[in-house]
């Protein structure tokens, strides 16, 4: 796949992108958990950066199919680098407080709600469908690796340099992507049919999901791991490594590269996984998921922790690449920016209130207690979905037609 210019243009300038919003993030919510103590809080800054993705995912839908995506990604990017730039700055001079990121929170989720489905929907334009499994697969795994060394790498940059030194590394990072995205080709024109298809409003987005069950179920699922296991690692990791485990900062890093390890082995096997035996797979995922997120509930120690993490990473990561191939091979050219949007929508759109009410249950009765009742409400839920569809995942796609059920 990296043979292939534009994608591996595209792909070198998000890995370096990456490398710095990982180490943003892991340097963030280190000063978070610095400024409070309360899980609640924790989920309230989410809240604020989730909300403008719940409002605004579906235009960034509608002006991913109808305009170029380029563009569309090139002015996200200007606004990552003023945030991350503004961050650093305010942790350099020691003057950060919560509602500075609580704001920078919701310029970064406005941003991300147009720049989630133009990525989605680049990619294959860029490679075109038959061979678009395995660049989902190139691009999940070089984004995991980058979840790998991005937190070691903001480890170590903290240690030596300072904490802002983090965010000022990410907002250059930002460059490369600017770089490459300039040398994409412009997207080739469709037929008259498709081009009109592409002018129709977020109707035809939504009408296409629900007449597509393989679609609908694999939404279904994203949105029970989002409700269950995705709050504990988005939002109230720092607390539990800090107050829980007392991780002291320099191996927080290492906590945190080490669920990349699980999530990059996890996206590799996407490559090695055949049509007629991702049931299997998706079955075999949740049940990592489930176990490992009870087992990181009961961790005393660091090295307890990280073995638990890989596997729970490991299975998240599988489960969400297969869920997003099955549902960008069967989306229509046309539609492809709203069906990503709405997918992404099944994580950014419930994240926020799933992270209010994950904190607030972390808070009454403890973080431990919290992630152990989650861990089995998300095997119930999984099994429960992939039993009452346990055929959609292996339906045949119809290219390029909405598929509406009686």
């Amino acid at each position: 796949m990296l043979k292939h210019a534009p994608f591996a243009r595209y792909m070198t300038g998000e890995t370096i992108s990456m490398l710095g919003t990982w180490m943003q993030m892991m340097a963030q919510s280190w000063v978070v958990a610095g400024l409070t103590k309360s899980n609640f809080t924790l989920g309230l800054l989410n809240f604020a950066s989730g909300i403008p993705m719940l409002v605004f995912a579906s235009w960034g839908g509608v002006l991913a199919d109808r305009h170029d995506k380029r563009r569309i990604l090139l002015l996200t990017q200007i606004v990552q680098i003023i945030t991350a730039v503004s961050l650093g700055w305010l942790v350099y001079i020691k003057e950060i407080s919560v509602w500075h990121i609580l704001i920078a929170g919701v310029c970064l989720g406005t941003s991300a709600a147009f720049e989630m489905p133009a990525a989605s929907a680049l990619i294959p334009e860029l490679v075109g469908r038959e061979r678009l499994r395995a660049a989902i697969s190139v691009d999940r795994s070089l984004f995991h690796a980058t979840r790998t060394a991005g937190p070691a790498l903001g480890g170590w940059l903290m240690q030596v340099m300072g904490t802002a030194s983090a965010f000022f590394a990410n907002a250059a990072s930002f460059l490369a992507m600017i770089i490459a995205l300039f040398t994409l080709p412009s997207r080739p024109v469709g037929t008259a049919e498709e081009e009109a298809q592409r002018q129709t409003g977020m109707s035809e987005g939504w009408k296409y999901i629900r007449g597509d069950r393989p679609t609908r179920t694999m939404i279904l699922l994203l949105m029970s791991i989002t409700t269950c296991i995705s709050p504990f690692f988005m939002i109230t990791m720092s607390n539990f490594c800090r107050y829980v485990l007392h991780v002291p900062e320099e191996k927080f890093g290492i906590l945190m590269a080490s669920s990349g390890v699980g999530a990059f082995v996890g996206s590799l096997w996407l490559l090695r996984i055949a049509g007629q035996h991702r049931r299997t797979y998706l079955r075999g995922a949740a049940a990592i998921i489930a176990l490992a997120m009870f087992g990181f509930s009961q961790a005393r120690n660091l090295y307890e922790a990280m073995a638990a993490l890989v596997f729970m990473t490991g299975g998240t990561s599988t489960l969400f690449g297969l869920a997003n191939t099955i549902v960008q091979e069967r989306a229509p050219d046309a539609l492809r920016g709203r069906v990503s949007a709405l997918t992404g929508m099944s994580f950014f759109g419930v994240l926020p209130f799933s992270g209010l009410l994950v904190a607030a249950i972390a808070d009454s009765v403890g973080l431990r207690q919290a992630m152990g009742g989650a861990a089995l409400l998300f095997g119930l839920a999984a099994t429960a979905i992939l039993y009452r569809y346990q055929h959609a995942c292996e339906e045949q796609p119809v290219a390029g037609k909405l598929i509406v059920e009686s």
